[in-house]
């Protein structure tokens, strides 16, 4: 059910029944288990597969289903950061609900968002930059500090609000929201959960908007807390980055990160999603090549020792 507002927005309603139905939860215990039945957790709810989902079905009906602690670890490549990992049943409760409002929220993003949404992955963007970077004399590439960490609870979730009517969704997807960690004081999303990127990209979709319905920007691309403008004038950049910079501070609570700012001409090259990209060439960057080539000699040398088939 769809009611339509009056300033012409859209909430949508009665979706609840929809995510805990049963077919839905086994459709996404299919995809949760992908990649994964080897893992012992795992293989024991997929060994009790239909006693897990009638019992997980039950919670959610009966709104007793509270997420369990995330199982924090680091990782070093390409960078330092925090991953938390969900509990496997919490996993099947998060395809369960993005099985149906993805494709609600992908109505809503604007053409040139990317990231979480099938056929906008990493190589159109990629292109679609590639396009631009032709078209136009200069870029400003900028990147967000801390996104995931930065996000305001508060504010994502009137942002949910407006999108959906149903208050047993919202509940859930509060629920989801504020199982954070104990100590996240009302900000920040665990990188790594599938609900949070679908909440990130949500998030700046506000900015997305302001971006090209009240600045009225035609040549502008985002993937996640990426993006990237084109113009012929420097000028015109550097009016902009000013005005998405308040915006992004007053709206969203979020800051750019300085160091990662780059305006320049397209002919230096678009550092971008890993590659840096000519109007007539894409090159890896020095240190991806690097990490990819290392990843191929370990993989060899366990090929070689006979640890991998």
């Amino acid at each position: 059910m769809v009611e339509r507002e009056s300033r012409g927005l859209k909430r949508y309603g009665n979706l609840y029944e929809e995510i805990v139905s049963f077919e839905n939860l086994l459709l996404a215990s299919k995809k949760a288990f992908r990649g994964k039945r080897d893992r012992p957790k795992v293989a024991e709810f997929y060994f009790e597969l239909e006693k897990e989902l009638i019992h997980l079905r039950e919670e959610l009906l009966n709104k007793t289903y509270e997420p369990r602690l995330l199982r924090t670890f680091l990782i070093y490549e390409p960078k330092e950061r925090e991953i938390g990992a969900s509990d496997f049943r919490d996993r099947v409760v998060h395809h369960a609900v993005c099985n149906v409002i993805e494709p609600i929220f992908e109505r809503s993003f604007i053409y040139h968002s990317y990231a979480c949404w099938e056929g906008k992955g990493t190589h159109r963007a990629i292109k679609d930059a590639q396009c631009f970077s032709r078209k136009y004399r200069y870029f400003l590439k900028c990147d967000i500090r801390k996104y995931f960490a930065s996000i305001d609870h508060k504010i994502l979730k009137l942002i949910l609000a407006k999108k959906f009517k149903d208050p047993d969704l919202l509940r859930l997807l509060y629920i989801i929201i504020s199982s954070s960690g104990p100590d996240s004081n009302e900000k920040g999303l665990p990188i790594g959960s599938l609900t949070s990127q679908h909440f990130a990209n949500l998030y700046l979709d506000v900015f997305d908007h302001y971006i090209k319905d009240s600045l009225r920007i035609k040549a502008y691309l985002r993937y996640m807390d990426d993006f990237i403008l084109f113009s012929d004038e420097k000028p015109e950049l550097h009016f902009l980055y000013v005005k998405m910079k308040n915006f992004l501070g007053s709206e969203l609570q979020l800051q750019l990160k300085e160091n990662a700012t780059v305006l320049a001409p397209v002919t230096d090259g678009v550092p971008f999603l890993g590659f840096r990209i000519f109007p007539n060439m894409i090159r890896l960057k020095r240190e991806n090549k690097k990490r990819a080539l290392k990843k191929i000699k370990l993989v060899n040398k366990a090929f070689c020792s006979g640890k991998l088939d």
